[in-house]
Parts: C-alpha cells; structure tokens; sequence
C-alpha cells in the first residue's frame, strides 16, 4: 500500500533529501485566484457578503452570522457526558503546559542609571478559526482558545462553519467546547470569508458593526482558508498557513508494525491529502507494517479516504542505513507530527532538530497529542517547522522594550551615539543626543 523510497547505501545532504522526501501537491498560491475576490468581497460589503457566501458554499441560508447564547448553552446541556469529561480533561491538561509558557518581563542593567525592560503584551483581539469539514474538530476550540486566554487576551472570537445538518449553526460539540471555556463570541462562517471577516471586521446593511477586526488569525483549515491567510497577513497577523497533515515516523527493527501501522492510519483518516511516513531501517518492520495495514485499513471507518491518503505521493516508507541518517531525513522532512521509536527512543528524540511536535517511545502516539497530552495540536507542515513554531502562548504575546536612561547614562554613551551616528551620514541623530547637553 505503501510506495518505497530506498536510500540505503547513499549519502544524501539536505537539499538532496528535501528533493525526495514525499509530500503533497499543495499549492497555496494558487488558490490566491479563487480567494481574492471572496475576502475583497468581504470587506467591501460586510454581512451580506457573508450572508451570501455561507449560502452559495456551505448551502446554507442564514439571516445571521452570530451563534446566539442559547444556542451555545443548548449545545452544552445537550452534550454526551463522556465527550463532556473528555473536552474537561483535554482543557485541565492544556491549560497545565500553556500556563507553564507565560513569559515574565525582564529589566536588563545595561549601565549605571540605563536599562531595558521587555514587557510581553498580550495582543487585544484574536479570531479563532475551527474546521467543520469531515470532522467537527472541536479538539481545535481548545487549542486555539487555551493559548490564548493563558497569554491574557481579552477578546476572544471563534467562527465555524455553518452546517446544514444543524439549522445553520456550527456542529453543536465545537459550540459546547466554546461554552466549556468560557467564549460567548462565536460565528457561523467558514472558509477564506471566515478570515476576510476577521481581518476586516464586517458591518450589516445599515452600516453598523457587527464583527469587530481582529489582531492575530489562528487556527488550521483546507487550502482556501490557508490562502486567505496568506492574503491578509500584514492586516493582521497569522498563526500559519496550515497544509494537510502530516505523520512521520522514526522506527527501527525495536517498533511494534502494529503501533505504526495504527498511528500512520489515525492521521491518513483526516483527509485523502493527508502524509503518512514511515522512515526505517528495518526492511522487516515495512513488510509487517504493510501486512498490518492490508488488514487495518479495509477495517476503518474512513477506509476509501486512508486508502487514497496512504496511496498517495505525499505517504511512503523510507528505508534507510541506520538511525542517524534516519534523523537526517525527518530533520529534512521537517514533519508536523514526528514519532520516536526506536531502542534509546528518548536520547534519539533529543537529536531532532526539525518537527512541529515530537512523540517518543511506543506509548506517546500522535493522537494522544491530538487531544490531550497537553500539547498543542496546532503544528506548522509541509516542511514549515524548519523555521516555524505550533501554536503557543507566544503566539498571542508582542515583545515590547521600553527604554529607560538618567542624564547621566546618556552623557556617557553620547560620543558612541554620535561616532556611529555619523559614520550612517544620519549626523541629526547624533544631535538629538548633544542637544540634550547644549
């Protein structure tokens, strides 16, 4: 089921193996086309562009894009206790590891009578977008919000799309994660309008306000909405462009094929772009992982979607001389989700440099990151954590120095301001130092 990339007796360096690791026909740019005219709609003309759009693509009339308060306080009555107890434990665990991410200000004494403080500013207003395509990811209410209620946002939003099942409203389990946590501010809207709505704000007919713009866009969702993140970035600021999702594992002959086998079907199950790698160097582990598979998949709920998923391009076993050049493909792969299993899998793990998130030994697989190791499951891919983090308290804080000098610190670093000032032919910003001393 799984195609082979056989890289065993060559010595690949890293431009190399980012040209033959396996991933996903993606492209962002593209969908620019498509998405430009739906976000300069948006801004243009507000509700009733939303209106309009819900209706033409989710084939939903609504006559509001606001989920109403009893709606969400319905959906949290109504809600499976067992789902219930999982939302509460997800959100308990959560909040635990995002606590821990709060950053302090710090004063630095530079010279006597001269410091610089860093003071972390929690941005004012975040939009919080939550897929409800195949999947009410209502797991993803809680990443998004957790981060951001532990960095201090006052004012939070979270949209959905609207769904015909539910008389418009967003699926009724990711209304009751919004109620659980406390946010009253939910909309109705999904793909590249959701964003437009957020990073312009949206007024109705009558001209008054009623989506106010935001600073910060987070959350993942399908290629459209990663454009349009990608369109307004500099409106606002952005988490991502989130692409399909992505497992990698790193196993050799130690791993349980039934363990791999399960996990790379846990992530092939989102979507029929989804990856799943298995990077090893055990020739006997990929022949019991593809058996396992011939088994496992046909027995899934969503087995025609892990079938293509695992068929795909972007899915495939690599198999590869030993563990360390086994770390060198993963760091060039630069997976979303990267398991560790391998004998040592800890002291291996702690060599990965390129990884949204890190799973290690045989009892951490992915899926438990997905709703409640603790950890955010908002991660960046297609190769983007080589420079990109997953969603974090960071996200939603803005590094602020304030500089505070006496006279006398100032008199002392004067003849360095103005040398340096002059050698930049910029001799007014030396000035604006002796002025002081005139």
């Amino acid at each position: 089921m799984l195609r082979r990339i056989d890289l065993r007796g060559q010595s690949l360096d890293p431009v190399a193996l980012r040209a033959v690791v396996p991933r996903a026909d993606v492209d962002v740019a593209a969908a620019l086309a498509t998405v430009a005219p739906i976000c300069e709609d948006v801004r243009r003309r507000g509700v009733p562009a939303l209106l309009e759009l819900t209706e033409r693509f989710d084939g939903v009339p609504v006559t509001d894009v606001r989920v109403p308060a009893a709606a969400l306080a319905g959906a949290l009555a109504a809600l499976d206790p067992a789902v219930r107890a999982g939302l509460e434990e997800s959100i308990r665990r959560t909040r635990l590891v995002h606590a821990d991410q709060r950053r302090s200000d710090v004063t630095t004494r530079v010279a006597p009578g001269g410091t610089v403080t860093e003071r972390w500013v929690p941005v004012a207003r975040v939009g919080l977008y939550v897929p409800g395509g195949r999947a009410p990811l209502a797991s993803s209410v809680v990443m998004n919000v957790v981060p951001a209620q532990a960095a201090g946002v006052a004012s939070i939003a979270v949209t959905s799309p609207a769904q015909k099942e539910f008389g418009g409203l967003p699926h009724p389990t990711i209304l009751a994660a919004c109620a659980l946590l406390g946010v009253t501010e939910v909309y109705a809207v999904g793909g590249a309008q959701a964003i437009a709505m957020f990073a312009y704000g949206a007024r109705d007919a009558a001209g008054s306000l009623v989506v106010a713009p935001v600073d910060v866009v987070t959350g993942p969702g399908n290629i459209y909405v990663a454009s349009a993140k990608r369109y307004v970035q500099g409106v606002v600021g952005i988490d991502s462009e989130a692409g399909p999702t992505e497992i990698a594992v790193l196993a050799d002959d130690s791993a349980d094929a039934v363990h791999v086998a399960a996990d790379l079907v846990s992530q092939a199950e989102h979507d029929p772009v989804a990856a799943a790698v298995l990077v090893t160097t055990s020739v006997a582990l990929a022949d019991a992982v593809d058996a396992e598979l011939a088994v496992r998949v046909p027995a899934t709920k969503h087995a025609e979607r892990v079938t293509q998923a695992l068929g795909g391009r972007q899915s495939a076993v690599v198999l590869v001389d030993d563990v360390d050049a086994g770390l060198a493909v993963v760091d060039a792969y630069a997976a979303e989700h990267l398991e560790v299993q391998t004998v040592d899998a800890p002291a291996v793990a702690a060599r990965v440099r390129n990884a949204g998130a890190v799973f290690v030994g045989p009892h951490s697989p992915v899926s438990l990151g997905d709703y409640c190791a603790g950890s955010n499951h908002v991660l960046p891919t297609g190769g983007t954590a080589t420079h990109s983090s997953g969603l974090s308290v960071q996200t939603f804080l803005r590094g602020l120095h304030v500089v505070t000098y006496d006279e006398a610190a100032l008199r002392e670093v004067a003849p360095h301001v103005v040398a340096l000032a002059d050698s930049e032919d910029l001799p007014a910003h030396g000035e604006a130092v002796t002025a002081r001393f005139a």
